[in-house]
C-alpha cells in the first residue's frame, strides 16, 4: 500500500463503530420483508453482536476450496496473496477470515508485518475431526497456541469450531468449547462460536449461551445452504435477537451465483433484511475485490 492509502486505512480502522440494527425488520413483521438500509458500504465499521469487536462489513476470505491446509488463496503464492489482502486494505477492509483447514496463517503473518495489530480483525477456526492430515487434541489450547505462533500474534479476535454439522455439536465438542472459554477468560481470544453447515446446528447455535459468533450460509437462492432462504432467515433473525454476531458465508453460493444480477440480488436480500452483521466473500483477484466492494456500495442506491 502507498503511504497515504495506508494511513487512510489505519485511520478508518481505528475510528468508532458503525452499528447495524440488532433487531431486523423481519423480526417485527415476518410477512412484510425487510426495509433496505439507506446506505451500505463494504468498508463500514460494524459491531459484531455483543462482542465489542468492530470490523469491516465485508471480510476477506482466505479459504476458497480450502482443504488439507491449502486453498486457492494460498496456492496464489505469498506475493500474490499479500498483494490481494493489501488491495482489500486499500478499500478499507480490515477483517481477515482464516482456518487451520486453509493453511493461511503463515501467509497472513507475512502480509501484515509492520501493520498495527489493533487496526485489523483476525478470525480462525479449529477443525474438530480427525483426518489423515490432522489429529485434533479434543480441546483448543494446543491448536490456538499453534495458530498464534503461525500468525506471530498474541491474540485472536475470533476463534470458531469449524463446520459443525449436527444439533449435538455442543456435547460432541464440549472439550473444545471448554478450552475456548478458558482462552477467552484469559483474553487470548475475544469471542468464540462456530461455523454452521447444517440448519439443525444453526438453530442450536442461535440459542446457545456459549456462542458469541456464528458463521452462517445465506443467499437468496438457497445455494449450498442446506435449507430454504426463508427457513434460514428466521433462524438468523432469532440469533440476532439473542445478541449473536452473524457472519454471512456462501453469499454467492460458493461460486454458483456468478451472474451480475444474481450477485446483486443476493446482496440486497442478505443486507436489506439485516440478516448478518458482516459477510465473508472469497475473492481471488483484485478485480473480484473491486467488484464485490462496488456491488455492496451501490446495492441500495438504485
Amino acid at each position: 500500500m502507498g503511504e497515504i492509502t495506508r494511513r487512510q486505512f489505519l485511520e478508518k480502522s481505528l475510528l468508532g463503530a458503525g452499528v447495524l440494527a440488532t433487531s431486523p425488520v423481519w423480526a417485527k413483521d415476518p410477512d412484510a420483508g425487510g426495509k433496505p438500509p439507506a446506505s451500505v458500504k463494504a468498508s463500514d465499521r460494524v459491531e459484531l453482536g455483543t462482542t465489542g469487536i468492530v470490523a469491516s462489513r465485508l471480510a476477506m476470505g482466505t479459504g476458497m476450496r480450502g482443504w488439507r491446509r491449502s486453498s486457492d488463496h494460498t496456492m496464489l503464492g505469498q506475493k500474490a496473496f499479500s498483494e490481494l489482502i493489501l488491495h482489500g486494505f486499500d478499500h478499507g477492509l480490515n477483517y481477515i477470515d482464516m482456518a487451520d483447514l486453509y493453511g493461511s496463517h503463515q501467509f497472513v503473518r507475512k502480509t501484515l508485518a509492520g501493520i498495527p495489530r489493533d487496526s485489523y480483525v483476525l478470525s480462525s477456526k479449529i477443525w474438530p475431526r480427525g483426518t489423515d492430515w490432522l489429529q485434533p487434541s479434543g480441546g483448543a489450547i494446543k491448536e490456538v497456541n499453534r495458530f498464534l505462533d503461525e500468525l506471530g500474534a498474541e491474540m485472536l479476535d475470533i476463534c470458531l469450531i469449524h463446520c459443525v454439522q449436527t444439533s449435538k455439536w455442543p456435547e460432541e465438542y464440549k472439550g473444545i468449547r471448554d478450552e475456548l472459554s478458558e482462552l477467552k477468560e484469559k483474553k487470548v481470544i475475544r469471542a468464540v462460536g462456530c461455523s454452521c453447515h447444517d440448519h439443525g446446528a444453526l438453530k442450536v447455535a442461535a440459542e446457545h449461551p456459549w456462542v458469541d459468533v456464528i458463521y452462517a450460509r445465506i443467499n437468496h437462492k438457497g445455494n449450498k445452504m442446506g435449507d430454504s432462504p426463508e427457513a434460514i432467515s428466521k433462524t438468523l433473525i432469532k440469533a440476532r435477537e439473542n445478541g449473536k454476531a452473524i457472519v454471512g458465508i456462501k453469499i454467492f453460493g460458493e461460486g454458483t451465483l456468478v451472474k451480475p444480477k444474481e450477485k446483486d440480488a443476493s446482496l440486497k436480500f442478505v443486507l436489506g433484511n439485516n440478516l448478518v452483521n458482516t459477510m465473508v466473500i472469497g475473492m481471488l483477484s483484485k478485480e473480484e475485490i473491486d467488484d464485490s466492494v462496488a456491488r455492496i456500495d451501490k446495492a441500495f442506491k438504485a
